[in-house]
C-alpha cells in the first residue's frame, strides 16, 4: 500500500516537472510569438522554473536510493554536468546585462546613432516616455531600431500600444495612423510618424529646446533663395533648418530699418551687389545687441567685380578681410567628387566649436580666400582650410576663360594651405541684460558672433550632396544662434545596396541554383553509393 502511495506521489511530482517545463516554453513562445502578452513573461518563466526545482527536489530521496549502481552514479554525473552548465550560461547572462555591449556589423552602421542624436540624448536632464502605437504584430520592427536609444540615454523609457486593443489610449493620444510614436518630455509633446533616426532625432530636438529659432536669409542682392529648388538654390537647407527647429524669413534690409527682434542669426548667401551704407548700419546694430551673422561672399569673375567695399568694409571692422582671388587645389582630391582643381577640397579645421570632432570632407566650387586679424579687440580665427597643394590665384580672367594657372608669387599669388573660414567673437555693447534665475546669478550677457566664408555654392542644392558641406553649415548656424548641442555630424541617410542584375545574369543564377548545385550534390551521393559498393 505505500508502494502504492509512494507511486502515486511520484507521478505527481512528474506532472509538476512536466507543468515547469510548460510553462517556460510557452514564457518563450510569449517572448518571439505573442509580444503584446510580455508583461506576463516573467512570472510565468519564475513559476516553471520553481516547479522543475520542486521536481528535482522530490526525486532527490530516489536518486540517492540507487546511488551505488553504476547507472544511477553517470546519471547522478549527468545532472549535477547539465545543472554546472545552466550555471555557467546563467553567469553569463547577468554579466551580459551588467555589462551591454553593442556591435553593429553594418556597412552603413544602420544601427549605429549620429553624433548630433547621441548629444541629445545625453542632454536630456529628466525623464522622457517614448510611446509607441501600433498593431502588435509590427512592434519588433520598433523594437529593433529603438533599442539603441534606451541603451544610450538611461532616462528615456519606451512604452507599445495596441491600437487594436487598446484604442481608447490611442484616441487620447490623438494618434490617427498606425506606427505613430509620441514623445513626452517636460510636459512638451512631439509625434513622430517616420522610423528614421532624423525624423527621431528632430523630435527629440524640438522637445529639448522648447522653442523655436528664426533666421533670417537678406534678400535684394541676388542673394541665394531659401525657397529656391533650381541648382544654385537653398531649399535642401531650408527643410535642413526646419529639422532642426529653426524657422527662416527673407528678409530685405533696404525696405527694413533694423532686423526684427528675436532673430537668431542673419544669413548673407552671396550676394551679387554691394549692401547699401544703411544696410551695413542695420547689420552693425543687431550685432552690438549680440547678434549674429553668418556672411558668404563668392569671388567675382573678374578682378575687382566681387569686392563690394561697403560689405567687406564692415567685414574687415571685424578682423575678416576677404580676398579678391580664387582658390585653386591641386592636390587631386577634388577627384573623389568629380570636381576640378576650381574646387578646393577642406579635409583640415582648426580647433573651433563649429569643427569640434568634425571629421568630414567638404568641398567648395569656385571659393576666395579669407584672412584674418586682430581689430579693436576683435580676434577671428581660422576654422576651414584647404591643403598645402592648394593657392590663392588671383589671375581671374584665365580662370574664367579656361585657361591653365600656376602658383606665381610675383603676381601676388598666396601659397596654400589657405582659410575659407574664419569666426569672430567679441562683447556685445548693447546686448539686454538677462534676467537672474531664482536664488541664482544672472548668466553673462550674450556676445556678438560673426563667421564669414568664400564661397555660398557650398551649401546651394547642387553642393549639399557632400555630407560634410550639409553638417559645416548647420553646424556654423548652431553657433551663432548658441546652440551648441546642435553641433555634431547629422544622421545619414541609409545606403541603398540593392543589386541590379541584367536578365542573362538572371538566368545563370537560377541555372546554377535549381540545375548545376542539386546535379552536383546527386552526382556526389552516386559517387559515394558506388564506392561503398
Amino acid at each position: 500500500m505505500a508502494g502504492t502511495n509512494y507511486t502515486q506521489v511520484s507521478k505527481v511530482w512528474a506532472i509538476l516537472g512536466w507543468v515547469g517545463v510548460a510553462l517556460v516554453v510557452v514564457a518563450l513562445g510569449v517572448r518571439f510569438i505573442f509580444p503584446e502578452w510580455d508583461q506576463y513573461r516573467t512570472p510565468i518563466a519564475w513559476s516553471g522554473l520553481a516547479l522543475i526545482l520542486i521536481y528535482l527536489a522530490a526525486q532527490w530521496r530516489e536518486s540517492a536510493t540507487g546511488a551505488s549502481a553504476r547507472q544511477t552514479k553517470m546519471g547522478t554525473m549527468s545532472v549535477v554536468s547539465v545543472l554546472a552548465m545552466l550555471a555557467i550560461l546563467a553567469a553569463i547572462n547577468y554579466l551580459g546585462v551588467r555589462q551591454n555591449k553593442r556591435w553593429d556589423l553594418t556597412a552603413n552602421q544602420v544601427f549605429s546613432l549620429s553624433e548630433q542624436t547621441l548629444k541629445v540624448l545625453q542632454g536630456l536632464d529628466a525623464p522622457a516616455k517614448l510611446t509607441v502605437f501600433d498593431v502588435a504584430a509590427n512592434f519588433d520592427r520598433f523594437r529593433d531600431r529603438l533599442e539603441e536609444y534606451t541603451y544610450r540615454a538611461p532616462q528615456l523609457s519606451i512604452d507599445y500600444v495596441d491600437i487594436d486593443r487598446n484604442p481608447a489610449r490611442a484616441k487620447a493620444a490623438n494618434v490617427q495612423t498606425a506606427g505613430t510614436m509620441v514623445l513626452e518630455y517636460k510636459g512638451r509633446v512631439e509625434r513622430i510618424t517616420n522610423l528614421e533616426e532624423q525624423d527621431i532625432a528632430n523630435a527629440f530636438i524640438k522637445a529639448t529646446t522648447g522653442q523655436e529659432r528664426k533666421v533670417y536669409f537678406v534678400q535684394g542682392h541676388g542673394e541665394k533663395d531659401p525657397a529656391a529648388s533650381d541648382r544654385l538654390g537653398y531649399s535642401s537647407v531650408a527643410d535642413a533648418l526646419k529639422g532642426d527647429n529653426y524657422a527662416f524669413e527673407k528678409l530685405v534690409l533696404a525696405q527694413s530699418p533694423t532686423v526684427p527682434d528675436g532673430a537668431s542669426a542673419v544669413v548673407i548667401a552671396g550676394p551679387q551687389t554691394d549692401f547699401f551704407p544703411g544696410e551695413v548700419e542695420a547689420l552693425k546694430t543687431y550685432l552690438a545687441k549680440g547678434g549674429s551673422v553668418f556672411a558668404m561672399l563668392d569671388p567675382g569673375e573678374k578682378p575687382g567685380q566681387g569686392t563690394l567695399p561697403n560689405l567687406t568694409g564692415f567685414l574687415k571692422e571685424w578682423g575678416v578681410e576677404v580676398g579678391d582671388d580664387v582658390v585653386v587645389d591641386a592636390s587631386g582630391v577634388g577627384q573623389i567628387f568629380g570636381a576640378g582643381p576650381t574646387v578646393p577640397v577642406a579635409a583640415s579645421y582648426p580647433s573651433h566649436p563649429i569643427t569640434e570632432r568634425f571629421n568630414l570632407m567638404t568641398a567648395y566650387p569656385l571659393a576666395r580666400s579669407i584672412t584674418t586679424t586682430t581689430v579693436e579687440g576683435k580676434t577671428a580665427q581660422p576654422v576651414i582650410e584647404t591643403s598645402a597643394q592648394s593657392w590663392a590665384e588671383k589671375d581671374l580672367g584665365g580662370l574664367v576663360g579656361g585657361q591653365e594657372v600656376s602658383l606665381d608669387a610675383a603676381k601676388g599669388d598666396r601659397q596654400g594651405p589657405i582659410t575659407l573660414g574664419a569666426a569672430v567673437s567679441a562683447a556685445a555693447p548693447n546686448a539686454p541684460e538677462v534676467a537672474a534665475p531664482a536664488g541664482g546669478e544672472a548668466p553673462p550677457k550674450p556676445d556678438s558672433r560673426l563667421f564669414v566664408m568664400g564661397d555660398s555654392d557650398f551649401a546651394a542644392n547642387y553642393g549639399l550632396g557632400i555630407q560634410g558641406n550639409r553638417d559645416l553649415f548647420l553646424n556654423a548656424l548652431g553657433w551663432l544662434s548658441r546652440q551648441e548641442g546642435l553641433i555634431a555630424v547629422r544622421p545619414r541617410a541609409p545606403e541603398d545596396r540593392r543589386l541590379t542584375l541584367t536578365a542573362d545574369q538572371l538566368n545563370r543564377i537560377a541555372l546554377l541554383s535549381i540545375v548545376l548545385i542539386p546535379a552536383a550534390i546527386f552526382g556526389l551521393g552516386v559517387y559515394t553509393w558506388w564506392r561503398r559498393r
